[in-house]
């Protein structure tokens, strides 16, 4: 069993900055893909970024590509997303997710990740 607990949202205005991490507890980390969605309402959830813990591969949605980062630190068990420029339409609930995923293919899609957190709320205002 694996056990995430995200922090780190909040209410922003346009153009700050934020740091979500995701705190990860149960089992050794080694075989899983740790990925990052969001959800807004009235939307479905969308895949933002993810790191396979084996050897850091990282892959992102295209669309936010040069402005969040997602990188995480072994000696902690966490998994960070630094979101910078941040826009209104970033404004959602985001989650962490971990999953045993053999194909990169399969890392965007949600369904196919085995634990979720809670999740935090990131707001921002124009």
């Amino acid at each position: 069993q694996v056990q995430l607990v995200e922090s780190g949202g909040g209410l922003v205005q346009a153009g700050d900055s934020l740091r979500l991490s995701c705190v990860v507890s149960g089992r050794t980390l080694s075989a899983y893909t740790m990925g990052w969605f969001r959800q807004a309402p009235g939307k479905e959830r969308e895949f933002v970024a993810v790191v396979r813990w084996s050897d850091n591969r990282i892959y992102y949605a295209e669309s936010l590509k040069g402005r969040f980062t997602i990188s995480r630190d072994g000696a902690k068990n966490t998994v960070y997303l630094q979101m910078n420029s941040l826009k209104p339409e970033d404004t959602a609930v985001y989650y962490c997710a971990a999953g045993d995923l053999p194909y990169s293919s399969s890392y965007y899609y949600s369904a196919n990740y085995n634990y979720w957190g809670q999740g935090t709320q990131v707001t921002v205002s124009s």
